[in-house]
């Protein structure tokens, strides 16, 4: 536990994910604690702030003081906040819970997200854990004869398998409150470095997921999936991962450069809100 320009930081037991308490979101945070703020998120990735019941405009404003709005295609936003994503399951859905699959948000994107902000609305009773994955620490464990071997491939992503013409979302019967907007646009790919490296601390990580990264660039499908296949294994260890309990009026803010997450489910019959941000970030290198 450490305490940083007015903030306390209480990190979990691995140092990959912290609580981060003694901050009023719904204000403009002063200089040096809005770094601490930052700081803390560098390091540990995955930084909750726990009693904020923030209005949707400080939601945002906090975003803001992190970085630029980021561009979230393929879902509806709220009509009065263009920037706001309503996460919103009614009692009586039986559509699968949003973000059931382990991926980096918008990894398909030139410049996915750097972040994306999460704060609660209404939280079920049971169920609704987000798990993360530290793909840096990933990274580090392999042997140096795998890190070489990767060290030089581009990794080929799209938002085909979810939001495609064919994908998920195509297919889907089942009612959902959430306007998902199946697109041919989201049939297009783009490659990034299968390993990057974080433009703050240096790190490197895996940036690959099994929602969004389809392939390996010049390599046959039996070559990439077998390579893939064992990466999408390996991130998500349980030495790796962190389970994330949410409580009401709670800030989650996530680093999608280092970190793949996982929504779960089990909350059916309940309702759960959820009103997301994210910021933008830099092209992968």
């Amino acid at each position: 536990m450490g305490q940083i320009a007015e903030i306390t930081v209480t990190p979990q037991d691995t140092g990959f994910g912290a609580l981060i308490e003694g901050v009023d979101l719904s204000r403009p945070l002063p200089p040096a604690v809005l770094e601490a703020v930052k700081a803390a998120w560098a390091r540990h990735s995955v930084v909750a702030f726990p009693g904020q019941p923030l209005s949707l405009e400080a939601l945002e404003a906090f975003t803001q003081a992190i970085g630029p709005f980021g561009v979230d295609p393929f879902i509806a936003p709220m009509a009065d906040h263009p920037n706001v994503l309503e996460l919103r399951r009614e009692p009586d859905e039986k559509a699968t819970n949003f973000g059931a699959g382990w991926h980096s948000d918008w990894s398909f994107q030139k410049t996915p997200p750097a972040a994306t902000l999460l704060r609660s609305q209404v939280v079920p009773p049971v169920g609704g854990d987000t798990l993360f994955a530290d793909c840096s620490r990933a990274y580090e464990a392999l042997s140096p004869v795998m890190q070489a071997m990767l060290a030089p491939m581009r990794a080929v992503h799209s938002a085909s398998r979810a939001y495609g013409t064919q994908g998920v979302f195509a297919k889907e019967t089942a009612k959902r409150t959430m306007e998902i907007i199946v697109s041919p646009e989201a049939d297009k790919t783009l490659t990034h470095p299968l390993v990057r490296t974080h433009p703050v601390t240096g790190r490197k990580a895996l940036f690959v997921s099994p929602v969004y990264t389809v392939g390996i660039e010049g390599m046959t499908v039996p070559e990439s999936q077998a390579i893939l296949g064992f990466l999408f294994a390996h991130i998500v260890q349980d030495a790796f991962v962190y389970r994330h309990k949410w409580r009401k009026d709670m800030l989650l803010m996530w680093d999608n450069r280092c970190t793949v997450h996982f929504a779960e489910g089990g909350y059916d019959g309940h309702l759960r809100v959820m009103h997301r941000t994210t910021v933008a970030g830099e092209v992968p290198r």
